[in-house]
């Protein structure tokens, strides 16, 4: 396997206006419109939103926007996103759910003395296939190495 890590949408805004031209172009081609621009705070407002779909809840929303289009100027509608920033407010959680699983995750390391596979390895005691375990280790930046012989 030969993973390939993509930061989340969020982390790279500067990708956010080649990603909405190429929604915009791809689906006003679908529905036979022409759009030549985007409206100048549309762009801002999709370069400050956080993006929890990432690349697709962009994608749903342009195509949204250009299906309701009716100038040669994209707009979306600043409510579509405003609704959806509630999740913010959670964010604490999240934080306290991710110190959770690395913790859930070294005390699996150590029981298993860095094993990650197998009957007796963390990912057993977890539940969990080895390859999500694997995944979640490198995600965490956790050194699996620093649980053998221990």
């Amino acid at each position: 396997m030969f993973p390939i890590e993509v930061p989340p949408l969020r982390e790279r805004p500067s990708d956010i206006p080649l990603l909405v031209a190429y929604f915009v172009e791809r689906y006003a081609r679908n529905v036979g419109k022409t759009i030549r621009q985007v409206d100048k705070r549309t762009l801002e407002l999709v370069q400050s939103y956080r993006w929890p779909g990432n690349v697709r809840e962009l994608q749903n929303v342009v195509e949204r926007a250009v299906i309701i289009c009716e100038s040669e100027t994209l707009k979306v509608d600043p409510r579509w996103l405003a609704r959806q920033t509630a999740p913010e407010r959670a964010r604490p959680l999240a934080d306290e759910l991710a110190v959770r699983e690395r913790q859930m995750i070294e005390t699996a390391l150590a029981e298993s003395n860095g094993r990650v596979s197998g009957p007796t390895g963390a990912a057993a005691r977890l539940g969990m296939p080895g390859s999500t375990l694997e995944s979640k280790i490198r995600t965490l930046g956790i050194s699996k190495h620093r649980f053998k012989g221990s």
